[in-house]
């Protein structure tokens, strides 16, 4: 081989790239690959030998490429070596290898020396901080394995692995494979660590991590299991060793395939951009997602570290053991894993009720797709920004909403059975959206291929619109069907798009269930018996909003809390939330719909009443009508508060705990209860001192409560315990509540604090966002933005900057509506042109809402709450 004049290339995708798909001629069989970082000078060596099949004759071969300095290159065939020059494509993040004789069809062999930078964005190969030390980890997802190591850089690509880290003496290193042998050198004061070679893996699946890990080890089903982190957390990896091992048990059993990877690693590191990452066989996470002390915790933070765990270790069969074609598919790896996050937690703790978790998704998800700007399930992507911008609500939440939906239609053990049909055909491969969807068809009999092409290949959700009537001791059901908008100007010119969409229906007061499929614009279906109304999502599992005529709803309003399950509740609420949004409904409708939950007490269903009450708080109530509204609050929630107290009552369950602090955080920041408030900076000043002086799933309630009122002394003492604790949890729990301080000197505080250097970036942008998003601190955080963008860009890691555009749907007004869309048009922020376009038409409905509803809700207040009937 000969040396190559170095070719550095540092460069970051760009919106407006060509596509950059590989031209599909060479196919990756195995990577050998040895890795040597120096954590100081955060640079790496590498070395790599990549087996390949040549479809035909080149003299050419181009892989992906990123901040990757060529030093050797040779293509080796039959026994002969050629040295290759490269050549670097910038747009497209490519490296072509040319050699001087043709190749021929067939094996070949790839042979690279390079260096590369551990970077800081917390991509690729990246540098991460923790305690007086450097570590280095990785995040390939989506198109960042070409950063550690020249690739096929595509999903469809999937090859084998022989990974080694060369160390330093006293560190260790994580990778996809077990350790099976560890040898001195090469150099002094380094060892070797190589690791077992892999199954077939997609690169952006590769897993690197090098430092002085320790780990908590158990097993499941003879399964290894190791919660690693640093020293000084390793004592908090407990409560997530129980629940991966829990877990890989659960999914074994349920999907009848084994846990695929031979050991499961899972990693806490010290930065880490996203919540947590599916690596095959090496999980890697940020801390405050997975590290915990049982005794500080709230109800919210453990039941947040199980589902994230158990969202990645589904992963391990959807997204590793069967991976998606490409990028246009993550729905696939993503909307499975969410749809199967709660399936291992209601049986290891069914008093979670997590059923309820599902249907607060689904109403979340629905509120999405009521955007113009939303997009399909299954959406094209080719650029690195575009493919980033689809890891989005869309292929998380309402693809996992969707698959519950055909779940419940051809029922729970035949959707299994589907599911791990789907997954032994394809295991250790590449599939698509139909290779699903067909064979679920096939194993239930069912049209099921037919209803998920409706809801993966066309945006947005139907309103099913009903009406009943009594003929000949039937009720006759009249649905009809269109897509839904929040924009009422929209929802009455229609558009085209129709669903088969399953609908589950039952009369009241007992009467039996039957599901239909609704595939026209409007049908007719008949029940027997006779009823005024009928209930038109039964169980909550359908993914579509429903409108009842008046007198339905009327009915269903006086028996919501006899007729309804909770789950039904819930989607009631957000339903009837939604029609008043589009106009369908006037907001007295929804007020009094509201009194009429008074005594309720199932935590979701109140956590759904009590987002809005704040959102009407924010937006929708006047200052001369602010007492009033606050009144009116405290009538409505003081009754559960009374109930509840401050204090959680001996073995009380982990529902009231949480139903506890959602209905003080309402009568608190909405109801502005002095009483409340008063008592929330007593027990704010306690926890500060001691965190065990207040129950754990209060405090982020007292914390938040406090700051909405707090002064410099409390702002500093916040501050001062964020920088201190070494808990993940605590320091998340401080660094929300210095986002909700309302005076302007201590909103600059924080603001001035975020880009000072001292906040990690996994951080930052997500703090700034957080105080954009809380109305009373928003426009002093969105001058101090525009004034010092430098500063803030420069906390921006590949796609974190997404979150600061999408705070500024905030706003509710035309002018810094216009005013945010003229910054973000001078200032391009990566992966967020879809983001800007949904924060500039969610900021347009909250002005149409004010518009249409806010003169209502003051004559509905000063009338002292009185129902301006249906309409």
């Amino acid at each position: 081989m000969r040396t190559v004049a170095a070719a550095l290339m540092f460069l970051l995708p760009l919106s407006s790239a060509v596509a950059q798909r590989l031209p599909g001629t060479v196919v990756p069989e195995h990577y050998q690959l040895t890795f040597t970082p120096d954590l100081e000078q955060k640079t790496f060596a590498g070395e790599e030998v990549i087996q390949v099949l040549l479809l035909e004759p080149t003299k050419a071969i181009t892989l992906h490429a990123l901040e990757i300095e060529f030093l050797e290159m040779s293509v080796h065939q039959a026994g002969r070596a050629q040295e290759a020059a490269v050549s670097l494509d910038r747009e497209a993040q490519t490296a072509t290898l040319r050699v001087d004789e043709e190749l021929g069809a067939g094996p070949a062999e790839i042979r690279i020396r390079y260096r590369g930078i551990l970077n800081s964005e917390l991509r690729g190969f990246y540098l991460s901080r923790g305690k007086g030390r450097n570590y280095a980890g990785s995040q390939m997802e989506a198109t960042d394995a070409r950063r550690a190591f020249p690739s096929f850089d595509e999903p469809s690509w999937k090859a084998t692995f022989d990974i080694t880290l060369v160390v330093d003496r006293g560190d260790t290193g994580i990778s996809n494979g077990r350790i099976v042998s560890d040898t001195p050198g090469p150099g002094e004061g380094k060892h070797s660590l190589h690791f077992s070679t892999t199954p077939r893996l997609s690169t952006y699946l590769v897993a690197l991590a090098v430092g002085d890990f320790q780990c908590s080890e158990g097993s499941s089903g003879g399964t290894p299991v190791r919660i690693c982190s640093t020293p000084d957390k390793v004592h908090l990896t407990r409560y997530a060793l129980k629940a991966a091992e829990h877990q890989v048990a659960f999914f074994s059993r349920y999907f009848g395939i084994p846990y695929p990877f031979g050991k499961l690693d899972v990693l806490a590191l010290p930065d880490f951009e996203a919540g947590a990452m599916e690596n095959a066989g090496a999980i890697f996470y940020r801390e405050s997602l997975l590290l915990i002390d049982e005794n500080t915790a709230s109800v919210a933070t453990r039941k947040a570290v199980a589902a994230v765990m158990s969202h990645e270790i589904a992963h391990m069969w959807f997204g590793d053991l069967v991976t998606m074609k490409w990028w246009d598919d993550i729905w696939l790896n993503e909307g499975f894993a969410s749809w199967a996050t709660n399936k291992p937690l209601r049986e290891w703790k069914p008093e979670w009720n997590r059923e309820m978790n599902d249907v607060q998704s689904t109403a979340a998800a629905l509120g999405r797709d009521a955007l113009v700007n939303t997009r399909q399930i299954r959406k094209q992507a080719e650029t690195p920004s575009e493919i980033t911008e689809l890891f989005d609500g869309v292929a998380y939440g309402k693809a996992a909403s969707v698959l519950r939906m055909v779940e419940a239609y051809v029922g729970e053990e035949t959707f299994r059975r589907g599911v791990e049909t789907y997954l032994k055909k394809f295991s250790w491969g590449n599939a698509s959206a139909e290779d699903f969807w067909n064979t679920v068809a096939q194993v239930s009999g069912k049209p099921v291929d037919h209803i998920m092409k409706t809801y993966v290949d066309q945006p947005g959700a139907p309103l099913v619109t009903l009406a009943a009537a009594c003929k000949d001791n039937n009720t006759v059901v009249t649905a009809a069907q269109q897509r839904f908008y929040y924009d009422a100007d929209v929802l009455a010119k229609g558009s085209g798009e129709l669903w088969q969409v399953p609908l589950c229906l039952r009369a009241p007061q007992g009467g039996a269930e039957r599901c239909e499929l609704l595939t026209q614009p409007r049908q007719e279906f008949t029940l027997p018996g006779c009823s005024f109304w009928v209930q038109a999502n039964v169980g909550a599992s359908g993914y579509y909003r429903t409108a009842y005529d008046a007198a339905a709803l009327d009915g269903i309003r006086r028996s919501a809390q006899k007729d309804l399950a909770p789950g039904e509740r819930l989607l009631l609420l957000s339903d009837e939330w939604a029609l008043m949004r589009a106009g369908r409904r006037s907001i007295g409708d929804y007020m009094a719909l509201l009194e009429g939950f008074r005594g309720e007490r199932t935590r979701a269903v109140v956590a759904e009443f009590t987002g809005r009450v704040d959102y009407l708080a924010d937006y929708l109530v006047e200052d001369s009508d602010r007492k009033a509204f606050e009144s009116w609050v405290r009538l409505l929630l003081r009754p559960a508060a009374q109930e509840l107290g401050w204090q959680p009552a001996p073995g009380e369950s982990d529902e009231l705990r949480s139903l506890r602090a959602s209905v003080l955080q309402t009568l608190g920041y909405s109801g502005r209860d002095p009483e409340i408030l008063a008592q929330a900076r007593t027990l704010a000043e306690r926890y500060v001192a001691d965190a065990k002086a207040v129950d754990p799933t209060l405090a982020g309630t007292v914390l938040g409560l406090a700051a909405s009122g707090g002064d410099k002394a409390l702002h500093e003492a916040f501050l001062s315990r964020m920088e201190q604790t070494d808990e993940p949890g605590q320091r998340s729990r401080f660094m929300t509540a210095l986002t909700l301080f309302r005076d302007p000197a201590l909103v600059r505080r924080s603001l001035e604090y975020a880009v000072s250097g001292k906040m990690r970036n996994q951080d930052a942008p997500h703090f700034l966002a957080d105080l954009l998003l809380n109305v009373p601190s928003r426009d002093v955080a969105w001058a101090f933005l525009k004034s010092h963008w430098p500063e803030v860009q420069a906390t921006f890691t590949t796609s974190s900057g997404a979150a600061v555009v999408s705070a500024t749907r905030s706003f509710c007004d035309a002018g810094s509506r216009d005013e945010a869309a003229q910054f973000f048009a001078r200032n391009k922020v990566e992966a967020a042109e879809r983001t800007l376009r949904r924060a500039q038409e969610t900021i347009n409905n909250c002005i149409n809402l004010k518009v249409a509803q806010r003169t209502a809700l003051a004559q509905w207040l000063a009338e002292g709450g009185k129902s301006s009937g249906g309409r």
